[in-house]
């Protein structure tokens, strides 16, 4: 309890700096950054970086395009990690989903870096919803949720999901699935969405949850069936698919943000500068269309407002990470 004080603390600490410091002009805009992500190219989140990091070229806050550098593995928690010794002058952001910074806490009690001491919010970015696909492994008579659920119960030995990542929030949305309805899935960890839809479609696992931009190009070939997505409404990607909620699973909706961080201890106003220049460069249309080809919302946010959702998006995950009993060492 003390650790979930001084973490709600500090965090809101961080948010009242950034509220308060001034939103003073770049002494000098940078050359080029760099953007890790904690995941491997082809993904969504990828197509975050990417897309983004090509529009802040020509902003105050730099001259040319970011470079996205690939850290796959460990969950995400590499590139925060390495975030963490880079150097605290803006030329280095990383782009990470909340669960690394308001789930993690929860689940690895050595964490390799503090989400709040060692990294600093930027920006939202995009927001993500989460989808249940099934392969050729499950019959074609299972249409939704809770026919997947009785065939589950049916064949234990497989029924099994994969997600991105041990302790994502796929990984939790499935496990929950399954715990508040009494049926055992077998849950297949992946390093990052794309192994584990390739092996939705080739039938060696039965299903995977992950975000749901990373299921639409299988989806609509017909290779996968999406049955149900996480937002409080439809994807506007996915339409004729209803949510968890529609279906009577209500207590799962999860709307995902990737946000950009900084290293601690950057200045205000380069994260100020920063924060404007990854807005403006999601308002751009061809952001925003290359986003929806992957199933992502774009969205900012000030710097405030990205503190206060990691904030309460930790608030939430800790009861649920306790209710499936997942830690580092499980």
């Amino acid at each position: 309890m003390t650790d979930r004080r001084h973490f709600l603390h500090t965090l809101g600490a961080a948010a009242a700096f950034g509220a308060l410091a001034p939103l003073t002009a770049l002494a000098q805009t940078l050359e080029q950054i760099k953007i890790y992500y904690g995941f491997p190219a082809g993904s969504a989140g990828d197509s975050v970086a990417r897309r983004v990091g090509e529009k802040l070229a020509g902003s105050a806050y730099t001259r040319n395009a970011g470079v996205v550098e690939n850290k796959p593995g460990a969950g995400g928690r590499i590139a925060l990690e390495v975030l963490k010794g880079a150097p605290a002058d803006g030329s280095v952001l990383a782009l990470s989903p909340f669960s690394c910074t308001s789930i993690y806490p929860h689940i690895y009690s050595k964490l390799s870096y503090d989400p709040v001491k060692d990294i600093t919010p930027v920006s939202i970015a995009a927001v993500m919803h989460h989808g249940l696909a099934v392969g050729p492994l499950v019959p074609a008579s299972v249409k939704n949720v809770k026919d997947f659920l009785a065939w589950a119960k049916a064949n234990p030995d497989q029924a099994s999901y994969g997600s991105p990542a041990a302790g994502s929030t796929p990984h939790f949305i499935g496990a929950l699935l399954g715990i508040n309805n009494g049926v055992e899935l077998k849950h297949v960890p992946y390093r990052g969405s794309i192994p584990g839809v390739t092996d939705v479609v080739g039938g060696q696992i039965a299903a995977m949850v992950t975000p749901s931009g990373d299921f639409i190009a299988n989806h609509k070939a017909g290779k996968l069936r999406l049955l149900a997505t996480s937002g409080k409404a439809r994807s506007p990607f996915s339409p004729e698919v209803p949510t968890l909620a529609e279906q009577g699973f209500a207590e799962l909706t999860t709307e995902e943000w990737f946000g950009f961080y900084a290293p601690a201890r950057t200045p205000a106003a380069v994260v100020n500068a920063a924060n404007a220049a990854v807005n403006a460069a999601i308002k751009d249309k061809s952001v925003i269309d290359s986003l929806a080809v992957v199933g992502l919302i774009a969205q900012g946010s000030t710097v405030e407002e990205m503190a206060r959702s990691q904030r309460a998006e930790f608030e939430r995950w800790g009861p649920l990470v306790k209710k499936v009993g997942f830690t580092a060492e499980s």
